[in-house]
């Protein structure tokens, strides 16, 4: 076959077959966790970005006097949204043709570089241009570490080593908002500080990961195709079969509708509480940081111990249920600080076993191995993008009345809780049989 037998065709091969090697003692259970860990720190680095700018927002609006529709372009193009989505399209179809490693191993050089650019900003579009490098790096990461994750893990344990990225998602915001509360009298100087802080983490994850193997499955998935007579790469077409059509339709209306309201909530929450809720820098932070350790709770007793076990729909539907009431707080009550901690304690509490923790765990289980980070890839992408969009228009409807922004993300929810409940895959839907 050509590629086989051309130069660079036999040394890709010979890479593969090196680091077979290298993997031949396979994967222990503390090496499984460590990997999980090192791979789902990309969480942290993701809601730590979308937090910090989200607490970094309502400061730059009024140091910079920016008006509402920047504020937007600023949401459009962050980590939160299309930036992000670029960078998981790109990074995602990178990982199956390289390697998950080689991508998640780098990935973390460029986060740096962004938010060492957000630390020295001083001026508006600095301000767009790094949380644009920051997001594509942090979109890039998102398909490398959640296939990883999903294949490194044990059978019978996907649901739990998934489950420990996404406290790993919590304790992102949790940190950055402590730091933000702890140097708030510095104003724009201590958000240079929280931004410095991911950096130098970015830096060090950088180094942690290079001594990590890549994942087996991969290897052997890429082997196999090499060995079948005419066998080539896997093309991205892949994805244009049906079932697999089926499979991103499916996660693309089950996270992308409850993505239009996390994403809402994440990185204009902060601002809406100042400006809507006129409540001071300090306030804000500490009502957040209520909401993720309620999170962080409910994903370790909840999720962990019970998506490998029981019944994933109903699972679902209870998280669904749970975050339309308390979503439905803010449309019907004026936003004072007691409707602010019980929102986002129901929307923690409920989302820690919801659409954020099943978009990972589904999102590895529908794939084969080859096109798994570029299916994750695609889906991410249009989330991100549609939130990108989405984000334009959330300042101008914050101005207008806030219930009815609110009433609108409630719409989101059970639009979002509908496609989770009746489309749920069924366990022989899934992969992971080592194809």
């Amino acid at each position: 076959m050509g590629p086989r037998d051309s130069s660079a065709g036999q040394y890709q091969g010979d890479s593969v077959k090196s680091a077979i090697e290298a993997n031949s003692a396979g994967p222990t259970e503390k090496s499984s966790w460590t990997v999980t860990i090192l791979a789902g720190l990309a969480n942290y680095i993701d809601a730590g970005s979308i937090v910090a700018s989200s607490v970094a927002l309502a400061l730059w609006a009024e140091l910079y006097h920016l008006s509402p529709s920047f504020v937007g372009v600023i949401g459009a193009f962050s980590a939160n949204a299309i930036s992000a989505g670029v960078g998981a399209l790109i990074g995602g179809r990178l990982c199956d043709k390289f390697g998950r490693k080689k991508i998640y191993q780098y990935d973390m050089l460029f986060y740096a570089f962004g938010m060492a650019w957000l630390v020295c900003a001083n001026q508006p579009w600095m301000i767009v241009v790094g949380s644009v490098i920051v997001g594509l790096a942090v979109g890039a990461d998102i398909p490398a570490s959640w296939s990883l994750i999903a294949e490194m893990a044990p059978d019978g344990a996907r649901g739990k080593h998934s489950g420990v990225a996404q406290i790993l998602w919590n304790l992102g915001p949790i940190v950055v908002l402590a730091l933000s509360l702890l140097l708030s009298p510095f104003g724009l100087l201590g958000m240079r500080i929280v931004f410095a802080h991911l950096a130098i983490l970015a830096l060090a994850l950088t180094l942690l990961r290079s001594r990590m193997q890549e994942s087996q499955l991969w290897l052997d998935a890429k082997v196999r195709n090499e060995e079948v007579p005419g066998g080539a790469a896997v093309s991205w077409r892949e994805l244009l079969q049906p079932r697999h059509i089926k499979s991103m339709a499916f996660l693309i209306g089950m996270y992308g509708l409850w993505n239009l309201w996390a994403g809402t909530s994440g990185f204009f929450f902060p601002y809406i509480l100042r400006t809507v809720g006129a409540l001071s820098q300090a306030t804000s932070v500490m009502v957040q940081s209520v909401g993720c350790v309620v999170g962080m709770a409910s994903i370790f007793f909840v999720f962990m111990r019970l998506a490998d076990r029981v019944d994933q729909r109903l699972l679902f539907g209870i998280s669904a249920l749970i975050q339309i009431g308390g979503m439905a707080l803010l449309a019907l009550f004026p936003l004072t600080v007691p409707v602010a901690v019980a929102y986002l304690s129901l929307m923690a509490f409920g989302g820690g076993f919801g659409a954020q923790s099943f978009f990972q765990l589904w999102s590895a289980e529908l794939f084969p191995t080859l096109i798994r980070s570029t299916a994750q890839g695609v889906t991410f992408a249009v989330v991100r993008i549609g939130l990108g969009v989405w984000s334009f228009f959330v300042p101008i409807l914050t101005a207008t009345g806030f219930h009815m922004l609110a009433w609108i993300l409630v719409g989101f929810l059970i639009a979002s809780g509908l496609v989770g409940w009746i489309w749920a895959p069924r366990p022989e839907a899934r992969y992971f049989d080592g194809r």
